[in-house]
């Protein structure tokens, strides 16, 4: 996917969030009046030059070199000096926003948990039902406990704009939480996650221990027990405008030093369940379907009594014939059945960022597409193309269709909520509408008397369904 220009994300006169690679390039805001990081490290802290940005971090554009450095790989911690960026992360999100965001009716658990690190262990101190604001703030204040806000991109549009961008440019879930914590406290033991972690300091400051994984690149949250992590690897006090990302596994803690000053953060997250293990395990039904139609072998019963044998290696030695079978059909396969991922993003995905009603997402506008009009595909990156089987079919005959969902239509008040219903939106067609579909998702207009279809109204139909959804405008 080519780089996005995303400068138009914030005001301050900054590059907001152009992102290099596989990593955020500037989502420490480098200004166009320079501002170079008072601190970068790949394995320690090292000092950078203040009249030069480091490799290229002030372009709007061009890849970051060390992007494959440090993604999945090693941490990476930006500080600067810039009072523009460190206004607009306090921008994100402040300890003042609680009060007018509880009035809303926000819920312990769902949407605050309140805990503090007692003795390496974490005690949770939630009430039950409604947050009152004067009670979260007395704990706050009294019990010294950290406030986490759950998915605040649901309430705040900066946040919203940022992690939509964000999705695109990943292909994966994007959420975050803020963590509020009084001075001289701490909210969280010793822990590493299952998500990849970008923090944005947003108020006073955070004491920060990273400590060498014990899974890297794990697959689940887990608390580890301070005799067992060793020394930090890195140690460093975030500062309003700093930022750190470091990769699922990495064991890491962190306190709000002594003093007057809370701090506020917040944790943006992506990738969870999205690695190449969770890619084959959504694709490998459809292969083996697909296989068990045409191959025999695949049909023929297992052994007598199989499943009640306990020595597997005969059994393994065929199933690694079977894979080497499937392994030879995949080499030639051009559409792959997905159960399950590209379905599960889009769905629960962020809509696009708007201001005002949205309606030109669920209304569509201009002209009504004919045969002699030229289209071109609109929200190519909230859209996913995808090949499955027929929904509505049970048998044996089931036949493969194609399914055009997009995230138009979700619902910004549940991104990320989890237990929260969510409902899919999009098209459904025939497997031979492929190639004129693809002349619409690789060319930048298109015109309709020229998609491969063998009739006038198949394509006047096909463009006619996709205007509907508003996935498509005659230019």
């Amino acid at each position: 996917m080519e780089e996005p220009d995303l400068s138009s994300l914030c005001h301050h006169r900054v590059d907001s969030f152009c992102l290099s690679g596989l990593i955020l390039r500037n989502i420490v805001l480098t200004t166009r009046h320079g501002g170079a990081p008072r601190h970068c490290f790949v394995l320690k802290t090292e000092r950078c030059r203040r009249k030069q940005s480091p490799q290229g971090m002030g372009r709007k554009r061009g890849l970051f070199p060390a992007s494959r450095e440090f993604w999945e790989k090693k941490p990476l911690l930006i500080q600067r000096d810039d009072p523009a960026v460190a206004t607009y992360y306090r921008s994100l999100f402040r300890l003042s926003d609680l009060k007018s965001l509880c009035s809303r009716g926000m819920y312990y658990g769902r949407d605050i948990n309140v805990c503090r690190c007692v003795n390496g262990k974490k005690k949770v101190l939630n009430k039950d039902g409604k947050v009152h604001f004067l009670q979260l703030r007395k704990d706050f204040d009294q019990k010294r406990a950290t406030i986490q806000f759950h998915q605040p991109q649901r309430f705040k549009d900066e946040l919203w704009r940022i992690q939509e961008k964000l999705e695109c440019y990943f292909g994966s879930l994007v959420g975050s939480n803020v963590y509020i914590t009084p001075a001289g406290s701490q909210g969280l033991p010793p822990h590493y996650d299952d998500v990849e972690v970008f923090i944005l300091q947003l108020e006073g400051e955070k004491h920060w221990c990273l400590y060498h994984p014990t899974v890297p690149l794990a697959r689940e949250y887990s608390v580890e027990a301070e005799d067992r992590i060793g020394r930090p690897t890195h140690e460093f006090t975030l500062k309003p405008g700093d930022f750190l990302y470091f990769p699922r596994g990495t064991i890491h803690q962190a306190d709000t030093p002594p003093g007057l000053a809370h701090s506020t953060h917040v944790t943006i997250s992506t990738y969870q369940n999205n690695s190449w293990g969770d890619f084959l395990l959504d694709t490998m039904s459809g292969l083996v379907f697909d296989t068990a139609k045409e191959d025999l072998e695949f049909r023929a019963g297992i052994p007598r009594q199989l499943l009640l044998q306990v020595e597997a290696t005969a059994v393994a030695t065929r199933l690694s014939g079977f894979l080497r079978t499937l392994a030879d059909r995949l080499e030639g396969t051009k559409e792959l059945l997905s159960a399950d991922m590209k379905k599960d993003f889009v769905m629960n995905r962020l809509p696009p960022y708007h201001m005002g009603d949205g309606s030109e997402f669920s209304t569509p506008g201009g002209q009504l597409p004919k045969l002699d009009s030229t289209v071109r595909l609109q929200f190519k990156d909230h859209t996913i193309l995808t090949v499955g089987l027929h929904q509505d079919q049970c048998d044996e005959t089931q036949e493969k269709m194609i399914y055009i969902y997009h995230s138009l239509k979700n619902r910004r008040e549940t991104h990320m909520m989890g237990n929260e219903e969510t409902e899919s939106h999009g098209l459904r067609f025939p497997l031979s509408h492929m190639d004129a579909l693809k002349q619409i998702w690789g060319h930048p207009a298109v015109s309709v008397k020229n998609l491969k279809l063998p009739t006038d109204e198949e394509k006047e139909n096909l463009v006619l369904s996709l205007w509907t959804e508003c996935l498509i405008q005659v230019v």
